[in-house]
């Protein structure tokens, strides 16, 4: 057992400052109040959000939007935190076995009863390398330790492994009215503008209409598997879905040529 799961992208893709992440969150969310498209989006009180990983200067604005509707939900009592492994290949599903998770605000609570039952329903492994730096996780713990700073986390990181493996997982989870289910990814990644939002639109689709026989017609998400094992699951489970947000890193660059997609959803019932 490892005490501490350290915050390695801390001063990367996010603030290592406290009152730099506050003053982010801040200005993501009075971007919202004048955002007159999302208004109606904002009354949705979901058990599971599909949320970007980038840097919060490119996919922030997005990911607040799921973050803050999944505060909403009162009955959790812990977030399990599913993203793709970008720096260590292996096979299967790595949960965070650790004491807590670190992030620049307060250290978050890892639920360890809850995941010692869930290695033995699942086979989880442990492998600490694919924990040091993986964001596509921790970039979505500031927005926790911000929103519910008093709730345990769980972080899982798949490998090699198919949607169906780790459908299963979320479908036990979200079974569960006590757990919310956050899912990592991002959209296409460096073609051009027009490139990146016709591929990007097939995602939107797919989740929009909870159908993953449209995902594959084209969906190029980084963290395709988690977004078919949130569609699976609730499709089964009869939960709804709802897109909140959609842009591009040409937003902030203007930048058309290599262009990198993000999208939030919700899912509720």
């Amino acid at each position: 057992m490892m005490d501490i799961r350290v915050a390695g992208n801390a001063g990367t893709f996010y603030p290592a400052q406290p009152k730099e992440i506050e003053k982010l969150v801040t200005f993501f969310n009075n971007l919202l109040k004048d955002a007159k498209n999302l208004q109606n989006k904002l009354a949705i009180v979901p058990q599971a959000i599909i949320s970007p990983h980038a840097g919060y200067i490119y996919s922030g604005f997005t990911a607040n939007i799921a973050h803050k509707l999944l505060v909403k939900n009162k009955e959790l009592k812990r977030i399990v935190v599913i993203g793709p492994s970008h720096h260590v290949y292996f096979e299967g599903i790595s949960g965070s076995f650790f004491k807590e998770y670190q992030t620049p605000l307060k250290n978050l609570p890892i639920d360890l009863e809850y995941l010692a039952l869930m290695k033995k329903l699942f086979n989880l492994t442990f492998i600490p390398r694919a924990h040091e730096l993986e964001h596509s996780t921790e970039t979505q713990m500031p927005f926790i330790a911000h929103y519910n700073p008093d709730i345990k986390v769980i972080e899982l990181i798949y490998g090699k492994t198919s949607y169906h493996e780790v459908a299963k997982i979320v479908k036990w989870l979200l079974e569960d009215k006590l757990t919310g289910v956050v899912i990592s990814s991002d959209l296409s990644h460096f073609y051009d503008l027009e490139r990146a939002q016709m591929l990007d639109a097939i995602c939107l689709e797919g989740v929009a209409k909870e159908d993953n026989d449209i995902i594959d017609l084209g969906c190029e998400a980084c963290g395709i598997v988690g977004i078919k094992a949130i569609i699976k699951s609730a499709k089964e489970l009869g939960f709804k879905s709802e897109v909140l947000d959609y842009r591009t890193s040409a937003d902030v660059t203007k930048d058309k040529q290599r262009v990198v997609g993000y999208m939030s959803a919700a899912f509720y019932k």
